[in-house]
């Protein structure tokens, strides 16, 4: 045997060995594109869901009136300051 394990005594056990290290990578990779797909899968699904999500939001903020506002969302109120500005405003 070898002293150095990446030695090999013939080139047929060379060849043998490169073989099996070669299918243990390809066994790897197919394992890792399975994972990859998977994330993608995932990915899209809760992009869908945050589209969805942002739709209806956007749809229940036309539905509401502009005076009916949250106080920290930023949109103008029916005299024409943002939310956060009328707040500022109020205090003083």
């Amino acid at each position: 045997m070898p002293q150095d394990p990446d030695q090999h005594s013939t080139p047929a056990v060379a060849s043998v060995s490169l073989a099996a290290e070669a299918a243990l990578l390809e066994g790897r990779l197919r394992l890792l594109q399975e994972a990859i797909d998977t994330v993608d899968t995932r990915i899209k699904a809760v992009s869908d869901t945050l589209r969805l999500l942002h739709r209806a939001s956007s749809a229940s903020d036309q539905g509401q009136s502009s005076e009916n506002h949250c106080g920290s969302c930023g949109h103008e109120d029916a005299d024409g300051l943002t939310d956060g500005t009328y707040w500022e405003a109020a205090k003083r």
